[in-house]
């Protein structure tokens, strides 16, 4: 396949670059930077500069590249997606990741380009009340990165329809970890993710922490994740870009572990190798206490079965940041 991907030099984009040219294809990368960089892209993949708000830039792009081969898919991983920042600037938001995800299919249905795998959220689930999400469940968002996510999928599914193409949707539980080979990792100076930060306080790169949160209706108090490595996650855009490349079809597929752990079990995995230092503060805007994914119709569908471990997760994460952040 030749894949364009959107996004691809942030944190999950350049994990999908790397699994997508393990498996030999062709990967055309427009990222604008604003939060990845340029040494997260894998060297057989070409980068482009483009932003994906406009217009102008991705039909230049796809003029230049489809010229030489139509891209079988597109892949997106360009969206803004910290919680509580969308709370505070939602109309920053709604134009990164709604109107971005519009001038995108504009694009692509100009080009006919009929393949789109798009990276979606559990947070379109909202406030959930039961152990397990299934993609069958009604969405009701309950913060502004959400709700975007949200009237992305709807808007995908619209114009699916209208010019007969096709998407997979997957919706993300937490990501974390870092490739093996530990040139690519989640590096970002203002981290948001749980295992990162607390990792980094154990590595004492950060004095402390603080656990937003010990009065969720959960047993030790904390918000309840489902937590997925990054490149079993990037592996599954692979098979999903494939599948609905052979097969002509759409899916809405969950992407998880199938399995909570609280922020106080990550913490006392992470105390494995080093003490965490760490105060509870309030619950943030717009966290629900419970998110656990059922990725029963992803292994059924595209026979695919997260092969990494919460421990594994947090190890990759500790030696990714020993050999990128820690002083020589």
């Amino acid at each position: 396949m030749k894949v364009c991907v959107i996004g691809g030099a942030g944190y999950i984009g350049s994990h999908a670059v790397y699994e997508l040219i393990r498996a030999k294809h062709e990967v055309v990368v427009i990222d604008n930077l604003s939060t990845g960089t340029k040494d997260a892209v894998h060297e057989k993949a070409k980068l482009y500069l483009g932003d994906i708000t406009k217009k102008e830039e991705l039909h230049e792009i796809f003029a230049i590249e489809c010229a030489k081969k139509p891209f079988d898919a597109v892949m997106h991983f360009a969206a803004k997606i910290v919680v509580p920042e969308s709370v505070e600037k939602p109309l920053e938001y709604y134009h990164n990741n709604v109107e971005g995800v519009r001038v995108m299919l504009e694009t692509m249905r100009d080009f006919k380009i009929k393949n789109i795998v798009f990276s979606s959220t559990a947070a379109v689930y909202g406030d959930v009340k039961k152990d397990l999400c299934l993609e069958e469940d009604p969405c009701a968002p309950i913060n502004p990165y959400g709700e975007t996510k949200l009237a992305s999928e709807k808007m995908i599914q619209w114009v699916c329809k209208a010019y007969d193409m096709n998407y997979c949707i997957f919706r993300y539980f937490n990501v974390a970890g870092a490739d093996e080979s530990l040139e690519i990792g989640l590096k970002r100076d203002n981290l948001t993710h749980i295992i990162p930060i607390t990792v980094q306080t154990a590595l004492g790169i950060r004095p402390s922490m603080i656990v937003f949160g010990n009065d969720y209706p959960t047993e030790d108090g904390t918000c309840i994740r489902d937590y997925i490595h990054v490149a079993d996650l990037a592996y599954a855009h692979v098979l999903g870009a494939k599948y609905i490349c052979d097969n002509h079809v759409s899916l809405t597929l969950n992407l998880g572990s199938n399995n909570g752990f609280s922020v106080l079990d990550v913490i006392k995995e992470v105390e494995k190798y080093h003490p965490v230092k760490y105060t509870f503060g309030p619950g943030r805007a717009g966290d629900p206490a419970k998110l656990i994914a059922s990725s029963t119709k992803a292994k059924e569908i595209l026979g695919w079965i997260p092969r990494r471990s919460l421990a594994d997760i947090i190890k990759t994460d500790i030696e990714f940041r020993k050999k990128h952040e820690l002083k020589k």
